[in-house]
């Protein structure tokens, strides 16, 4: 039996959540065009992963108004760990459900012209610079059916804007804390570097409950200008009642380079894409994720670098643990467009399985249009090696601490990645949690 994929909300809805909003009439019309395409497009078909019974469609309530923070002080522990607290020049946005709960720049970034707030701010604030870029060149409305109903129920994220030669030295930081039930995030971030600038992005998803039936649909655009550097890590870490949909698609031009370090973590049911478009010369994407599946929950990742320009360089490394029941897809692909010669694809997945039902794939693919160019694939399903176990049993450690120290060995590569200490440390605990 498969789920109803007719959408819970009409024009009208979205009409009117637009004019309460205030939105501009670009951003109104682009809603009400994408639900209506929403309304005819098919489903999405991940590789090896069936979602005809998912809910990916369904949901209680669009909006959810929650009361602001009015200082630090009154976060959840949980989300007090992520942040430096200490920290009086931070800049930091959070979002509560689907609220604008927090927001600090310093006014050193603001004299440099940095915009950094919430994406009902940015389209009514700076609507010229959102609309340039808004699902452009990133990912389309019209890809599927959740690209579209994504762009007709935007309710939730943040825009990030680097003027061009405007170096940022501290990280920047999300944290989206889901703390009620009958919430829906359709989150979506948008950050641009302009020409020769740089910036490290972080964000994290976080759960303080448990839900029966969320339903999360996100999706983020980095946009690399000319010689920009844009380094971007998320947590991802939303509870087991959630089925997730995010699509994390990157663009970068002439000498730029993107690096994704990603911890998805999230407990219910996901699909998650990765793309990086190397358009321009000389471009560059480094793609490091981590995954750890547990319970019954599946999980389909499909990680991918297309190189367009010249001279173009593309880097994927995936590590994931399977245990329980858990299902883990991973989908990793190096695409060489004819023309894009001196360029090179290397790639790298391998899944770690814990228990005898854990399932993991990975299909490493290398599509090449070129022939002057370099490409390489490695790719590993397998349990843990009997011989580091020994190792380490042999010298007084348990079984059950030696298999934690190896599964940290295997995911380290990622988790060291990630640019803030605290964030880091919230995915080692998250890791220990579902590996325990």
């Amino acid at each position: 039996m498969t789920v109803d994929t007719k959408l819970p909300v009409d024009q009208e809805y979205v009409s009117s959540f637009s004019k309460e909003q205030g939105e501009p009439e670009w951003f109104a019309s682009l809603r009400t065009e994408a639900l209506a395409k929403a309304n005819e497009l098919p489903m999405p078909k991940p590789d090896k992963t069936k979602i005809d019974k998912w809910n990916l469609t369904q949901f209680s309530n669009h909006y959810v108004k929650s009361e602001k923070y009015a200082s630090l002080n009154e976060l959840p522990e949980t989300v007090k760990s992520l942040i430096d607290l200490e920290n009086t020049s931070q800049n930091l946005y959070i979002q509560r459900n689907n609220s604008a709960a927090y927001l600090s720049l310093s006014d050193e970034l603001k004299a440099q012209g940095v915009v950094f707030t919430d994406i009902f701010t940015a389209v009514k604030e700076h609507g010229e610079l959102v609309q340039k870029y808004f699902m452009n060149d990133g990912v389309k409305v019209d890809e599927h059916k959740l690209t579209a109903l994504h762009a007709a129920l935007v309710n939730g994220g943040a825009f990030l804007y680097i003027p061009k030669n405007v170096e940022v030295k501290e990280p920047i930081q999300a944290v989206y804390v889901h703390d009620q039930e009958g919430v829906s995030l359709f989150n979506h971030v948008l950050v641009v570097a302009d020409d020769n600038s740089s910036v490290t992005y972080v964000e994290n998803y976080i759960s303080t409950v448990e839900v029966e039936n969320g339903l999360a649909n996100i999706v983020t655009e980095v946009v690399a200008n000319a010689n920009a550097k844009v380094a971007y890590g998320a947590v991802d870490n939303l509870s087991k009642g959630f089925t997730t949909y995010v699509n994390r698609r990157g663009t970068a031009a002439r000498d730029a380079r993107i690096d994704w370090a990603l911890g998805l973590m999230n407990d219910g049911n996901t699909i998650s894409e990765n793309v990086t478009d190397l358009i321009g010369d000389g471009s560059y994407a480094d793609t490091k994720t981590v995954v750890v599946g547990r319970g019954s929950q599946i999980q389909n990742f499909t990680t991918k670098v297309v190189h367009f320009g010249k001279n173009t360089e593309g880097y994927i490394l995936k590590h994931g643990v399977s245990k329980d029941s858990a299902t883990s897809i991973f989908n990793g692909i190096g695409k060489i467009e004819h023309g894009a010669s001196k360029s090179n694809a290397e790639q790298e997945s391998r899944v770690l399985m814990l228990s005898e039902k854990a399932r993991g794939d990975a299909n490493p693919i290398l599509l090449i249009d070129e022939d002057d160019v370099t490409a390489g694939h490695a790719a590993s399903v397998g349990r843990v090696d009997p011989v580091q176990l020994y190792y380490l049993m042999s010298r007084g450690i348990s079984k059950v601490e030696a298999e934690r120290l190896i599964i940290h060995g295997f995911l380290a590569p990622v988790v060291n990645q990630l640019p803030i200490e605290g964030v880091k440390k919230q995915l080692v605990e998250v890791i220990e949690r579902k590996v325990r």
